[in-house]
């Protein structure tokens, strides 16, 4: 990857996490670390690689994007502000009554393609998305991202039979490896493993890749667009809470809001590495 490119994704990146401190501590509630885990991802999709523009949401072309782990909709609305499809204050109000966003993705607000939170669904209307655009003779693709512990559920491998019978090459899912789920790590509470060797055994082309290292993650994507025959899955090793100190590989972050001093803190980091990426 370009160096500059990569430079400018990481800031990206980079404020995509401010945001997703600044929604949660404003609304008081909120999953910040699995947000913050998938944040360089969302990030390298909507400034990198997705066919999007925020001036048509609609386009009938576009690449589509699921975000199947919705209680991570903090990471997606802030890119989708700096994206410009709202203004950024919008990130302020988050899971307010009478606000635009709320805690999960609705399918109303401008750039979210479906409605998403019910863990294991997400991935099944991606499938039929992803099998109307076959049958429409439509280039677009769809990307969706799940957690590891969302994997637990059943409705996800009914998905992944689904997708690998009417062979849905333009199907590209994400599985957020970062080990942590809300009761605990996930090889304790039910463990989804070996993650790769499933999808593979469901047919699916199976990626790995660094969840943090744009390089790798334009490599695990460049490599995806190749495949057009069989559903692929990119299962990247992410870190919970990435990005803020206290919050990495902390399970407690996965739905816990920053108080003031938690928030100033976090703040005050991030801030830090994006004067170091800016210097």
């Amino acid at each position: 990857m370009d160096a500059k490119i990569r430079k400018d994704l990481q800031k990206i990146a980079c404020k995509v996490r401010m945001g997703v401190i600044e929604g949660t501590y404003n609304a008081k509630s909120g999953h910040p670390g699995g947000s913050l885990s998938i944040s360089d991802t969302l990030t390298y999709l909507y400034f990198n690689k997705m066919n999007v523009d925020a001036n048509d949401p609609e386009s009938p072309d576009r690449d589509r994007f699921v975000l199947s782990k919705g209680h991570t909709a903090p990471a997606l609305y802030a890119v989708l502000a700096l994206k410009g499809y709202f203004p950024q204050e919008e990130i302020k109000s988050l899971r307010h009554i009478g606000a635009l966003l709320q805690g999960h993705p609705c399918i109303h607000i401008p750039g979210v393609d479906m409605s998403s939170g019910s863990l294991g669904q997400g991935i099944s209307a991606a499938c039929g998305m992803a099998l109307a655009g076959k049958l429409d003779g439509k280039n677009y693709n769809v990307y969706t991202v799940l957690g590891d512990g969302e994997i637990e559920e059943g409705q996800v491998w009914e998905a992944a039979m689904f997708a690998a019978h009417y062979k849905l090459g333009n199907l590209k899912a994400v599985v957020d490896n970062n080990g942590l789920q809300i009761d605990g790590a996930i090889t304790e509470v039910c463990s989804p493993e070996p993650i790769t060797d499933k999808f593979a055994a469901f047919g699916w082309h199976v990626i790995t890749m660094d969840a943090h290292d744009f390089d790798d993650i334009d490599r695990a994507f460049t490599e995806a667009s190749s495949v057009n025959d069989k559903p692929v899955v990119i299962v990247q090793k992410s870190v919970k809470g990435k990005g803020v100190s206290f919050m990495e590989n902390q399970v407690g972050w996965h739905g816990t809001a920053p108080n003031k001093e938690q928030y100033e803190q976090a703040m005050a980091e991030l801030e830090a590495q994006l004067k170091e990426l800016e210097d």
